[in-house]
Parts: structure tokens; sequence; C-alpha cells
């Protein structure tokens, strides 16, 4: 099997991090910061620690982490957790339906937004038009989900915090893949996944939050901390983790972490190399309509002239080429793009697949343009 679909999920997952999930399970299984026994003050130091390992990945010492149980959970609480009626949200037209179906709904709430209609690379150029005085919120990818395209998000930061205004980066596709420093990069707060980049089983993600920043919560419940008062706390990140927290995949994302902080330069330049390698096999196929830049990483989307999306991911299957075909669950790139009805077959990869691979694949998609 070809494994090509990495921007849904990592398929790879190293052996320290299959390790710490049969740790986990054998000896820390206990409830952290509920009960003071030593089993839950050893997962409780697990989790401890496993933040501070995210807080230096991202270069964010003076942020906290709120554990999510994915990316679109951490986004649904930056967005929910920062906006008040009369706020002007910008974004970008790539965004996730993470980000667009929140917005969308606190329009009743008398919050509006703006979409900016450009390529991802020139989006630091464009969006300062659509500022308003009442603009409280910009919202980008660091890395398009469907494109791979990368935005400028250094010159994006700079601004907001001279305008006073919030940042918020979706770092899904870039998480792993990408060295990015948040304090530097003027970014307020950073979603993210475990299960893509960061090598973590699935069940983790967070918000990484600056702490002046002060959100509301949008889940409540038992904190271990406060349980005498019925309002939900807001000390971060506590109060923002209501429930029993994913303990296991949080304590693969501590080894999926470690393993990248191990292995970054080498991961980094193999999928530079193929992300270049993979870019110019498709370029040489004349009958492909290509959505992705040459300087796009990782992922990458295109059509086969006269075929349905679909059609070429189920015919890649049946090669054993597993690709992701359709929205992407982001729409308005995709109208953006004029494929809206099309969608478009995407291929994501990362640092354990080969040339090979991709030679595999473009083997293929001639025999299916040509079927």
């Amino acid at each position: 099997m070809i494994y090509l679909d990495n921007a849904a999920t990592s398929f790879y997952k190293p052996k320290e991090v299959k390790d710490a999930v049969k740790k986990s399970l054998e000896f820390l299984t206990a409830n952290p910061g509920r009960s003071a026994h030593k089993p839950s003050q050893q997962i409780a130091d697990v989790v401890y620690e496993t933040r501070e390992v995210i807080k230096n990945f991202f270069d964010a010492l003076d942020y906290e982490v709120v554990f999510t149980k994915n990316s679109t959970e951490a986004l649904n609480l930056a967005i929910l957790g920062s906006l008040n009626k009369g706020d002007h949200v910008v974004c970008t037209c790539y965004e996730h339906n993470s980000v667009l179906r929140p917005l969308e709904h606190l329009k009743s709430s008398g919050i509006e937004y703006t979409v900016v209609e450009c390529d991802l690379i020139d989006f630091h150029k464009e969006f300062i038009k659509y500022i308003k005085p009442n603009t409280k919120l910009v919202i980008t990818n660091a890395v398009s989900s469907v494109t791979g395209e990368m935005c400028d998000i250094v010159s994006v930061g700079k601004f907001c915090k001279d305008n006073h205004i919030l940042y918020l980066v979706d770092g899904a596709q870039s998480s792993g893949h990408e060295k990015i420093s948040l304090d530097k990069s003027n970014i307020d707060m950073y979603a993210f996944s475990g299960h893509k980049g960061l090598l973590s089983i699935t069940g983790v993600g967070g918000l990484i939050v600056r702490k002046s920043h002060k959100l509301n919560p949008i889940l409540f419940g038992g904190t271990g901390t406060e349980s005498e008062n019925l309002n939900q706390p807001l000390d971060l990140p506590d109060g923002y983790e209501a429930g029993t927290i994913p303990t296991i995949p949080i304590a693969s994302l501590k080894a999926g972490i470690e393993y990248l902080n191990e292995n970054f330069e080498k991961i980094y330049e193999k999928e530079q190399i193929l992300s270049n390698y993979l870019y110019n096999s498709l370029k040489n196929l004349d009958f492909l309509i290509i959505y992705s830049k040459p300087t796009s990483k990782n992922v990458f989307s295109f059509n086969v002239k006269g075929k349905d999306s679909s059609m070429v991911a189920n015919i890649l299957d049946e090669y054993n080429i597993c690709v992701r075909s359709g929205l992407h669950c982001a729409p308005l790139v995709h109208k953006y793009l004029k494929t809206i009805e099309s969608g478009a077959v995407r291929v994501s990869l990362d640092f354990h697949n080969t040339k090979q691979d991709i030679d595999y694949l473009i083997k293929v998609l001639k025999i299916i343009y040509h079927s």
C-alpha cells in the first residue's frame, strides 16, 4: 500500500509513539488532577510534561496549552471564546469548515466576518484592505489543507500586533512539518491536531493560547479546581478542559513531538525533496489541472482532465494508492478554484514516503487518463 493521505491523518507512527501508548495502557490509566493517589499523580506528570514539550516545540513559553480532542474543537474554542456582539473577523477563503461554520453560526449573534478571496501566499498583502475599526480577529491557515500553499504568518502577525488585533492560526497542516515560533510570529492562538504531522494517535489536539488573552469557556463541567464554585473557573488551562482529558493520546503526543525534536532536520529535508519531486512530476503530465503552487509543501491537489475526482481516487485505491477526493471540508477555496462542482484529488506526503511511491502514482495516473 502507498499511503498518500497524510493531510487527513498520518499513517506512520514511530515505535516511540506505539511504546508510549502501550505503557500508558498498562501503567497510566488513572485520572489526572482528580485524586491524590500515586497513579493519578503519575499521569498528571505526563500531562504537565507534554504541555511543556509542546510549548518548547512551538516557541510558546508565554502561552498555555489547552488540550482538546482535535483541531476542530480547538478552533471552536478560539473563535467562540474570543468574539462578542459587534466584532468583525477577517479570514482567508482557504479556511476549513472548522473555522467557517463557527463564524457562520455567530452571524446570528451580531458578529460579522469577511472572507478574502486571493491565493493564500498573497493574503498578507491583500487582507489589510478589509480591516475595519471593529476588526477583532484575523484567521489564517499556516498551510492550506487543499493546495499546500503557505501563508506569510510573520507578516500577518506583525500587522495584527501593531494594530491590536488578535491573530488565530489553524496549524493542522503545518504542525510537525514547519518550525513555527508563536512568539516571534505574534500569533495569539494556534490550533493543532496531534494525529497528523505530530505523529500521535487520534483523540488529541490543542489550542496554544497567549496567557494574556482571556477566553470565554465553551465547555462546562468538572475541572478538579474550585469544585465548590458553580461558575466555570477561568484559569488556563484547567478551566477550559472540563471532564476527563484524553491521557493516552496525550502521552502518544509527547512521544511524537520528542521524536520530531530528535529527527526534525532530516524529516524536513526529505519532505522538501519529495514535495519538489511530486510537483514537478505532476507538472509534466499535460492531462492534469494542478491547483497547488511550486512552493507548496506536502499537500497537492489536481484533477485529471475529463475524469471525475472521486472516480480517480477510487481507481487509485484499486491500485493500492490512498488519496482523498472531494471538497476536503473547505468549500470556499474550491469555489475560488472553480472546483466546487468537481472537487479535486488531493495527494499528501510525509517523510515515510519515497520517490518510488510518486513514480508509481504517476504511472497509474497515466493509466487512468488513457483508459
